[in-house]
């Protein structure tokens, strides 16, 4: 019986050790970003005029500080596995930036993101749908 007591518990501590890896940030917790170009879905591609214009930042807590041209904003994320990627509602400053600005268009697609992959040393975010996909390179 003293055996059985000793087991329980350590069972219980890996079962919650899985369940808090099930919905906590993986992989990408304290990386910083930024846009290398948008591929979208029908095959047209966007590149910035300076990519340091277009930043992310993921956090262990899972939250998240981005840049898109002459906006900033905050958010959060989530990563259920691996490569699964989700953000949540993202805060959002709402200046005008200037004509050939990228920004309305990550943003339309922002909530559309569901995957991710590092490869090469960069960072692709792929949409649902195959409705394109962000690619970045390391912030300096």
């Amino acid at each position: 019986m003293h055996r059985r007591a000793q087991i329980r518990p350590a069972v219980f501590a890996a079962a919650l050790a899985l369940a808090a890896c099930a919905t906590a940030p993986v992989g990408l917790g304290g990386t910083a970003w930024q846009l290398v170009k948008f591929q979208g879905g029908d095959g047209q591609t966007l590149v910035p005029d300076d990519g340091s214009k277009y930043t992310i930042e993921f956090f262990a807590d899972g939250s998240v500080a981005m840049r898109i041209d002459c906006n900033r904003g905050r958010g959060s994320w989530k990563s259920a596995g691996p490569n699964n990627l989700e953000f949540g509602p993202l805060a959002l400053t709402r200046a005008l930036c200037p004509v050939g600005s990228l920004h309305d268009e990550l943003v339309r697609q922002w909530p559309y993101v569901r995957s991710y992959v590092v490869r090469d040393g960069r960072l692709f975010l792929s949409m649902m749908a195959d409705g394109g996909t962000i690619e970045f390179e390391p912030a300096p």
